[in-house]
């Protein structure tokens, strides 16, 4: 019997394991199911450039994964019964259940409105594609020097006020931070990154706390009412639930608890990566939710997965940071270098050159998605073993996996 994997979400993650696992793995002895909402991959890096009327390459799922050996299922996950190894979707056609051996949670997050009234009512996110063109239709029927204000001082906060800035010069756009602009940079980035919201006009306020969102304003804890006839909410992400309604052992926010190589603490059969993925790295620290924390995370539990499987030594990879890419509008950008754990050094980069390597970046990592197998060995190994579904991390795996 083929040993059945079931990879849920195709964003970098779950697409990156999926394609990964298949180039470790016969085709013969494995049975790989990718399983997704969208038909498409989604470039969510990008979503501040589709919410201002970009359009950007089509990136059917189907047609990257032609010829891998992995199977991919349009649908919407509903449920997932760890302990009977199924998980429950929803297509067109009604309600399935999938069985699997081995499972891949890669569902990631989505955004956060913190328990902020009137956020879910009135304010636009960009965390997914459906988020992204709501806010484009919006602001395209929007009228010169209107409001508009993006809440969050984060990458996503910078990147999603300076693209709609620089896109639409007859707004009146701001930006509202619960520190300082740009605190986490080092002196030379933060100053970068204010004479680029100085040149676009955007106005900052900072040190605020944001209480409400009305319709055509925010408030802050200080009393102020900030105009904004589109608030645009990027603070903070929120894992999806489904993680949480299982047996699965999670953290406060809901996010898996896993051992080096990326499987449950809990439960030996499922694994988890990217933001859905509680990961601790340099010095104990957990991995922020990005894709550049993600992808590594990915690779690692394929690999772990494919060792077991074919009883080889599990590997060894040390998941690090090296820079923050920010794009700032279309013209501009910010490369912050930091520590192995995150934190800002001194230098950066800045400017069109800093532009046109971000830039790359996203194209690799879309690319990296697109050719899931290329650059890994083309023989794939035959599976010799099958892990016990209730066998707890042996002592030799805890010991390699540390």
């Amino acid at each position: 019997m083929q040993h059945r994997i079931i990879v849920l979400g195709a964003g970098y993650t779950g697409a990156s394991a999926a394609g990964r696992i298949a180039r470790r793995l016969h085709r013969d002895d494995v049975a790989i199911t990718l399983v997704n909402a969208e038909p498409d991959f989604v470039e969510r890096v990008r979503m501040h450039q589709l919410a201002v009327g970009q359009e950007l390459t089509p990136r059917p799922l189907g047609e990257m994964f032609a010829d891998t050996g992995v199977t991919l299922k349009v649908a919407h996950v509903t449920g997932i019964d760890v302990d009977a190894r199924t998980v429950t979707v929803t297509t067109g056609g009604g309600t399935e259940e999938l069985e699997y051996d081995t499972l891949v949670y890669a569902l990631g997050s989505g955004w956060n409105d913190q328990g902020v009234p009137g956020t879910a009512e009135h304010a636009h996110q960009i965390a997914s594609r459906p988020g992204a063109l709501r806010l484009r239709d919006r602001l395209a029927r929007l009228d010169a020097g209107r409001p508009v204000v993006v809440v969050g001082g984060g990458l996503t906060g910078v990147e999603a006020a300076t693209e709609i800035a620089e896109a639409r010069p007859d707004l009146d756009v701001s930006l509202a931070a619960r520190g300082g602009l740009g605190d986490w940079l080092s002196d030379k980035g933060s100053r970068h990154l204010r004479r680029v919201f100085d040149g676009l006009g955007i106005t900052v306020h900072e040190n605020v706390e944001v209480t409400a969102v009305e319709a055509d304003r925010i408030l802050t804890s200080d009393g102020t009412a900030v105009p904004a006839e589109v608030t645009v909410w990027t603070a903070g992400f929120a894992v999806h639930p489904i993680a949480r309604a299982s047996a699965l052992e999670v953290d406060g926010t809901g996010r898996i608890v896993v051992d080096a190589t990326m499987r449950s603490v809990s439960h030996p059969d499922v694994y988890a990566v990217g933001d859905a993925a509680l990961v601790a790295g340099p010095g104990g620290k957990p991995l922020r939710m990005s894709c550049a924390s993600g992808v590594p995370t990915s690779w690692q539990a394929a690999d772990a997965i494919a060792a077991r499987l074919t009883g080889r030594k599990l590997p060894e990879i040390s998941i690090r940071y090296f820079n923050q890419c920010i794009s700032l509008g279309r013209r501009q950008g910010l490369i912050q270098y930091v520590t192995a754990d995150d934190r800002a050094v001194r230098h950066a980069l800045t400017g069109r050159l800093a532009a046109t390597y971000k830039e790359l970046i996203c194209k690799g990592a879309a690319w990296g998605v697109a050719h899931p197998t290329i650059g890994l060995p083309t023989r794939r190994r035959r599976v010799v073993a099958e892990p016990s579904r209730t066998a707890p991390v042996t002592e030799a795996e805890a010991e390699a996996a540390a």
